[in-house]
């Protein structure tokens, strides 16, 4: 297999041809070229298979470049490098067949995986060309043909349930399967919430996760019937053995795959083993399997045993909740997060917790928690809206650790918003800059509050109370001293300066007015208005001149 580089920067030449692992990647001629001309002459005297070429160059576009290849009908796998987010260009590059569009700066371990799926659709190509040839595509079509088979087993509760319909689908399938072949399935679980390549590109994520699995899972004692994703991020691998398998065995291999996804795939993992079991056995095995997945809270990158899982029906036995509240109430979320861990931790070990479990337990901390801001008047439901709140809230159940992360966001959110709250002068100064910086906004007791979530009520109290001014008399107070600013330094209309500061009734503003100047706006800019008038007809920038 052989690649090309082209590209009008020799040092983007040389920093592709020296920092990718080009064996590693299966290539084993690396050719470069710095302009369209001397590309086109290299794919005239050697085979190529792998493009890897910039868009924008001076003597002939990249785009240009794939646009002759598949006229003089190349077989090439086109991979474009761009400092430009260009849809023009994307377009085009679509048109053409390229196999992929990579934004500069280049990053080097993803530009490798990239690379590595092109090598896999080059080989994928000749291989077809190859099956073309020969007339025949029997392989790839068997491959197809037991992965649909296995993705039956898996999902369908009934269709391929007992033996006789299993019997049935493997003939007419003409599948090389006996009802009393041997076969271990091993259901893999990622937690790729953190930092993965999963959360910005899944199928690239996908496609190295099955790269790490494949090798993983080599062994000349089983062979690998097929591996498949039945629901994000749970994937099933089907093993065909001669014989029963060795359990430690197979949780040594287990180990060093999750080894290699938190090496590789910069993600935990953990293993689920079932039971080795006949093909005619296989569907309840795999059911149980699943359910186990279901029901069983897990901690990361750890190996669990079908054989040694019972499914546990225990009542769920709350913490010290009394003891849970003194903490909060000390403002100590490093002792709450502490004891609420060794508590998980200690249901983990005793075999005591289930999703089912871990649910009451997280509604009893969740109540615990909004308890104890509601005694500060703090409107919880409105602190905790948020995509961040709901993503914590929804992975909460997967695994100890995510719990473990929830509640560490919960209370700490939870203690740091009360001990503001509990300082009166901070929250009446955080009310008084919003006044000042959104007094042409719908001011109102219900908007200001939910900038500090409390309830409507005890703000405009507590705001009283600090400052000896109504909320509601300091909101005009404000505006009328812009209104004041605004009629001496501008010559914006009375109209304009009333919706400026948030009144879209004249009447109702010159009434305001009247009352805390003892003019009308009108009046108080005869009297006023500096005697240079603004050089600009509306100075419309911030406002200064709050106390």
């Amino acid at each position: 297999m052989n690649a090309l580089l082209v590209d009008d920067d020799y040092f983007v030449v040389a920093a592709l041809e020296k920092k990718m692992n080009w064996k590693a990647l299966s290539i084993e001629n690396v050719y470069t070229a710095y302009n369209v001309a001397q590309a086109q002459d290299i794919l005239k005297q050697h085979p190529i298979q792998i493009l890897i070429c910039d868009i924008e160059m001076p003597q002939g576009s990249g785009l240009e470049l794939l646009a002759w290849i598949r006229q003089e009908h190349y077989s090439v796998q086109a991979i474009f490098l761009t400092n430009y987010a260009d849809f023009n260009y994307a377009q085009k590059a679509i048109v053409l067949q390229s196999f992929d569009y990579f934004l500069k700066p280049i990053e080097f371990d993803k530009l490798g995986l990239i690379i590595q799926k092109a090598v896999a659709k080059a080989n994928e190509v000749q291989n077809n060309e190859k099956a073309i040839r020969e007339g025949y595509f029997w392989e790839k079509n068997q491959n197809k043909l037991v992965e649909h088979f296995w993705r039956r087993v898996i999902n369908c509760k009934t269709s391929l349930s007992n033996s006789s319909s299993i019997s049935q689908s493997i003939a007419e399938q003409n599948l090389a399967y006996q009802m009393t072949d041997m076969f271990l399935p091993v259901l893999v679980n990622f937690f790729p919430y953190d930092e993965s390549l999963a959360k910005k590109d899944k199928d690239l994520f996908d496609y190295a996760l099955l790269n790490v699995l494949y090798e993983s899972f080599q062994d000349p004692l089983y062979t690998i019937e097929t591996i498949l994703e039945y629901k994000d991020f749970n994937w099933i691998a089907v093993l065909k053995w001669n014989h029963a398998p060795d359990s430690r065995f197979v949780e040594s291999i287990c180990s060093s795959f999750i080894q290699k996804a938190n090496q590789f795939l910069k993600c935990d993992a953990c293993c689920n083993i079932a039971i080795s079991s006949r093909l005619l056995d296989i569907h309840p095995v795999l059911r149980h399997l699943i359910q186990m997945n279901e029901e069983m809270i897990k901690c990361r990158n750890q190996i669990f045993f079908l054989e040694s899982y019972r499914q546990n029906a225990a009542a769920y036995t709350p913490p010290n909740l009394a003891y849970l509240e003194e903490l909060l109430n000390r403002c100590d979320p490093a002792a709450f997060l502490e004891e609420t861990s060794r508590y998980l931790h200690g249901l983990v070990k005793s075999n005591k917790v289930n999703a089912s479990a871990l649910r009451l337990f997280r509604l009893d901390l969740v109540q615990l928690v909004y308890s104890f801001l509601k005694d500060m008047e703090i409107e919880a439901h409105k602190l905790y809206a948020g995509k961040t709140n709901d993503q914590l809230f929804m992975q909460s159940l997967n695994s100890i650790e995510d719990m473990e992360k929830y509640l560490r966001y919960l209370v700490n959110t939870a203690t740091e918003h009360r001990e503001f709250i509990e300082q009166p002068k901070s929250v009446v100064e955080e009310i008084k800059h919003r006044i000042s910086t959104h007094y042409g906004d719908d001011l109102t007791r219900t908007s200001l509050a939910e900038t500090v979530y409390l309830n409507p009520d005890y703000l405009a109290r507590l705001f009283k109370k600090e400052t000896g001014v109504p909320l509601g008399t300091y909101i005009i107070q404000a505006r009328i001293r812009v209104a004041k600013q605004l009629l001496e330094t501008t010559h914006l209309s009375v109209n304009t300066i009333a919706r400026k500061v948030g009144y879209t009734n004249y009447s109702y503003f010159s009434k305001l007015f009247k009352q805390d100047i003892g003019c009308t706006p009108i009046e108080y800019r005869k009297n006023r208005q500096i005697a240079k008038p603004a050089t600009s007809a509306g100075r419309d920038g911030a406002i200064s001149g709050f106390s």
